[in-house]
């Protein structure tokens, strides 16, 4: 993805499920007008989704997620399976591909249970209308289209269209505690864990969110942020600084000046700002020996500095005193059981979509486990959260009560 994409956490997620050869990669390849995804009368041709980042009219920017059939049978069919229903969390909408000449199968009608559990918009389709033997839906609404033919691809892509989430559902980065012609002051640093001739994605967004509602942004690393503020005429609206520089920012910036960090603002725009402070108090509950699973929403090459694999993991066991393991997750694989672990700290996860970030959140609410994320850990352990929640709205009072 390059610098002027749309972040993949940012678009609209539409899934292709369905039984298998019922068509499924075939409608992906009609729907999007490219050879996403291999054809072949070979049942089970497809065998671990596939995932592809695009521009979809007249939607915009999606991610189309293609998955194995459903139905898919023995030990390796199973495994297919289960990471189709993983799948699932991160859908926003879904696309039920019934074989037009089969009908609805049980296998069709469990998928349908499970978009409705997980309150998942959806569209049932009805896929090879084109062929004689094709039999008709038998429920209202099903939409019966040919990927061979094309027949029923345009009002496919307006029905999907119709059913993607509402973009002001999502709360602002920034934009809110700045106002039009504000100012933030963001703290970047820059070491050896930062990316080459570009800033992470959370910068950049915030960057973006600021400049949308009419404020401006002043950017400067930690080790020049006193003589930043020193020039600026009045003092910024807030400062948001990487979770990494809390210490040093929070020693440099006055206190009367607002200041939080980019993975609490991340937090708070993927919805799980609360989650996360209500779950940083296990922090001090740790005991020898228990595990601490860090969970990254992104892949990438892990420098020697790594912030998930090496500095939180130090500063945990600095802070606490406690001889603790750790267990780290990146990218999809997030474990369903989460019993083994006695804390979970996620990223801020810019690179997952609002719905696969809340899907952990409850998954770890299901069973018990506490769950925060870097930048509310962070400030924790510092004991500046407080002052670091106070610029949000209500998140203030929520630290006090825990309600």
């Amino acid at each position: 993805m390059g610098l002027n994409d749309t972040p993949s956490g940012e678009r609209v997620h539409i899934g292709f499920f369905g039984r298998r050869n019922a068509g499924k990669s075939s409608l992906v390849n009609a729907v999007t007008g490219q050879e996403l995804s291999v054809v072949s009368p070979t049942a089970g041709t497809t065998t671990d989704p596939v995932r592809k980042a695009m521009e979809l009219l007249p939607l915009g920017p999606v991610v189309i997620l293609d998955t194995p059939g459903f139905d898919d049978e023995g030990s390796l069919g199973q495994l297919r399976v289960r990471r189709t229903r993983q799948t699932l969390n991160r859908t926003d909408i879904a696309v039920l591909v019934v074989d037009g000449t089969v009908g609805l199968t049980g296998c069709d009608r469990e998928l349908l249970d499970l978009f409705q559990e997980k309150n998942i918009p959806y569209l049932t389709v009805w896929n090879k209308g084109d062929l004689p033997e094709s039999c008709p839906p038998p429920e209202y609404g099903a939409l019966v289209v040919s990927a061979r033919t094309g027949a029923g691809i345009r009002e496919l892509k307006e029905r999907i269209a119709a059913l993607a989430p509402k973009e002001e559902a999502m709360p602002p980065l920034a934009r809110d505690l700045v106002g039009p012609e504000g100012l933030a002051v963001l703290v970047t640093p820059i070491d050896s864990a930062a990316p080459k001739g570009r800033l992470i994605l959370p910068q950049q967004q915030t960057i973006r969110d600021l400049l949308d509602g009419g404020a401006g942004a002043v950017v400067t690393r930690e080790t020049e942020l006193e003589e930043t503020l020193k020039r600026l005429a009045s003092p910024p609206e807030v400062v948001i600084t990487d979770s990494q520089a809390f210490r040093q920012v929070a020693r440099v910036v006055p206190p009367e000046v607002p200041l939080t960090s980019f993975s609490i603002l991340m937090a708070r725009h993927k919805g799980f700002l609360e989650t996360a402070v209500k779950g940083v108090a296990a922090i001090e509950r740790l005991c020898d020996g228990d595990t601490v699973l860090m969970a990254e929403g992104c892949t990438h090459h892990r420098q020697c500095g790594d912030i998930g694999t090496v500095k939180l993991p130090k500063w945990l066991r600095e802070h606490t005193g406690k001889q603790l393991n750790f267990a780290v997750c990146s990218g999809a694989d997030f474990p369903e059981d989460l019993s083994p672990y006695a804390l979970v700290v996620h990223c801020g996860g810019c690179m997952l979509g609002a719905r696969e970030v809340l899907s952990r959140m409850r998954c770890a609410g299901d069973q018990g486990v506490p769950i925060t994320n870097y930048g509310t850990c962070i400030a924790a352990m510092l004991g500046i959260l407080p002052r670091a929640l106070a610029p949000i709205p209500g998140m203030a009072e929520l630290l006090k009560t825990g309600k």
